[in-house]
């Protein structure tokens, strides 16, 4: 069962920080899981539409220019980072998953091209990269435009059609809330051939029946505890 660091090592470091970042490889998590959005034509690495539980800033995020969100304090001194900025902390985790936040159809070419130029630069193999969404439609669009990403398909519910709708948008995983994690999504999905990756799992007794489930991976906020758990205690 692989350990995502969730937000990176957030139970540890300011969430979606490079202080994080860090922390998660340093952990040796199998991957990172990380939110954007995009301001001012810039990709940043942060989770919440708003700016009050993770930054120093207050309101919304999309009322900020680029510039004004930089000038905030992210935790301990940090800044919100940007795409550009996470990739080469991150670049030795297997997966990198990167959850499309605040990004519309129409800013998708900033993520290629920010993806591409990292495999040129940063030798990042794609195959690396796993692009999750809630947006269903933009999950879509993107294998339309590069039918080369792979592609996790979010939900916060258990579908009567269970992972069908995974299967539906050609994605390699299915992510799902451990509020309604089954039996029977989890066989489902690899009936269709699909990954099940759950969030978020910090528990022992979570991390406990999610690997009696057979579930492919985690979402953790502490990614070395929960690996402990993993090695020492089931």
């Amino acid at each position: 069962m692989l350990i995502f660091a969730h937000r990176g090592a957030s139970a540890i470091e300011p969430e979606n920080t490079l202080l994080a970042f860090k922390s998660a490889c340093t952990a040796i998590s199998d991957g990172v899981e990380f939110d954007i959005h995009q301001v001012d034509g810039e990709l940043m690495v942060i989770h919440d539409r708003y700016l009050e539980r993770t930054t120093s800033g207050s309101g919304l995020l999309s009322e900020h220019s680029y510039s004004q969100l930089r000038q905030l304090d992210a935790g301990k001194g940090e800044m919100i980072p940007t795409l550009n900025e996470v990739l080469p902390v991150v670049i030795n985790q297997k997966i990198i998953n990167i959850e499309l936040k605040g990004i519309e159809i129409e800013h998708i070419s900033l993520l290629f091209d920010c993806l591409d130029k990292a495999k040129g630069e940063l030798k990042l193999d794609l195959k690396q990269v796993l692009l999750s969404s809630f947006n269903h439609h933009l999950l879509q669009e993107i294998y339309q435009q590069r039918p080369e990403f792979t592609l996790g398909a979010l939900t916060a519910s258990l579908p009567l059609s269970h992972a069908k709708f995974a299967q539906q948008l050609n994605a390699y995983s299915v992510h799902i809330v451990i509020d309604y994690i089954s039996e029977a999504f989890v066989i489902d999905a690899h009936q269709r051939g699909l990954k099940v990756f759950v969030y978020t799992v910090d528990k022992l007794i979570d991390i406990q029946r999610m690997k009696a489930l057979g579930v492919d991976g985690i979402f953790a906020n502490n990614p070395a505890i929960a690996k402990q758990y993993l090695q020492k205690k089931l």
